[in-house]
């Protein structure tokens, strides 16, 4: 987990598996928060990119969320944003979605399941992002 050069607010990962790069930029959302009712929200920037030979599809997520008293969600579902896109080589997919916590810090981690046009399965690992509020940067 790194803060972006940019902006000391805004928290980046990225990994590669079996050629697909997912990179991630997180930030506060001080418009839709509420820390007098312990309601923060993060939004966060995901791009999905098939750096591989062969076509993919995202076809489920898996993500753990933590906050920072170390209450840990899961949280599992089909696609992303109401999709589950499919990638040619050379192509992307970008999106952004939002993560409430009860705490102004936490992290995230996961990975999107995915198949291969030739039926393989895999895992694209989403690598662990910090979630942070201002003034709170561990």
């Amino acid at each position: 987990m790194q803060a972006d050069q940019t902006s000391p607010s805004v928290f980046t990962s990225e990994a590669v598996t079996n050629g697909v790069r997912v990179q991630v930029r997180a930030q506060y959302a001080p418009d839709h928060s509420q820390p007098l009712h312990q309601q923060w929200m993060f939004l966060y920037t995901i791009t999905i990119s098939n750096e591989g030979s062969e076509t993919v599809q995202l076809i489920s997520r898996h993500w753990v969320i933590t906050d920072a008293s170390d209450q840990v969600q899961e949280v599992k579902g089909l696609g992303v944003v109401g999709r589950q896109p499919k990638l040619a080589p050379g192509k992307s997919f970008e999106y952004t979605s939002g993560c409430p916590l009860k705490t102004p810090f936490g992290s995230m981690q996961g990975t999107y399941q995915m198949v291969t046009s030739g039926g393989q399965r895999f895992d694209a690992e989403i690598a662990p992002f910090a979630l942070s509020g201002p003034y709170t940067l561990h």
